[in-house]
């Protein structure tokens, strides 16, 4: 039997939860520096919460922002939970989330699927989105990646796979791997790590970027559950 690692991105593959990543810099700026933060206008898409504090730190005037981003993102940690109400209340699953998640796990014949997250998140607003929208159970958040790793989403892959092979004593290198996401920056990594990359156009970018960004199957979105499958298990491109 065969073991594939299956990475999720979160925010915009997985769910949609209204602004709590904004909220959760906002609380950690207003305890670290007793004052709101600014609109800074910082991209989001596809990066690190590291990489996306550092742009925020700098945007709002603070000296040296490299030494205060471990304090920043542990305050966003401690903030998280604050913000599952609003998540549980607003939030939403994407359409044919919970069903693709259920056939994955299920994987093909000889082929033992783990599955788990690479996201920019820090793991606390993870655990908090994941677990407030009900698709913590789905994922062995322990083998995945996350946030405060690094600045480049790229160097995070090897952190999983790392990660996973402690917990199955597998090896989840190049293919073995497989990561979805909705951003250029999700293929990129895949790419980077000889890992297979799937698209799915659900946040702010089409099937068209996805595709000419490198990824080896794109879809519009989940709903189709068995083209979904095919995607992450089938090993073969399909643009949807």
């Amino acid at each position: 039997m065969t073991s594939l690692l299956v990475l999720w991105d979160v925010d915009l593959t997985l769910v949609r939860t209204g602004g709590a990543g904004l909220a959760a810099y906002q609380l950690a700026f207003r305890e670290m520096f007793g004052r709101e933060l600014p609109d800074t206008r910082v991209s989001m898409a596809g990066r690190t919460d590291r990489a996306i504090a550092l742009d925020m730190l700098t945007a709002a005037g603070i000296t040296d922002p490299r030494a205060h981003v471990e304090q920043f993102q542990a305050l966003q940690s401690a903030h998280a939970p604050e913000l599952a109400p609003a998540i549980a209340a607003s939030g939403v699953v994407l359409p044919g989330v919970r069903e693709a998640l259920a056939a994955v796990a299920a994987g093909r014949p000889g082929v033992r699927v783990i599955q788990s997250v690479l996201t920019g998140n820090v793991r606390a607003m993870a655990d908090v989105k994941l677990g407030s929208l009900g698709l913590a159970g789905y994922l062995d958040l322990e083998s995945g990646a996350y946030g405060t790793e690094s600045e480049i989403r790229a160097d995070l892959v090897p952190v999983a796979q790392r990660n996973a092979k402690a917990r199955y004593g597998e090896d989840f290198s190049g293919p073995a791997t497989v990561l979805v996401g909705d951003t250029p920056l999700d293929v990129e990594a895949a790419l980077v790590a000889g890992a297979r990359a799937v698209g799915v156009a659900t946040g702010g970018f089409t099937v068209e970027d996805l595709a000419e960004s490198g990824a080896h199957a794109v879809l519009e979105d989940l709903s189709d559950t068995q083209r979904a499958v095919n995607a992450i298990l089938g090993g073969h491109a399909a643009i949807a």
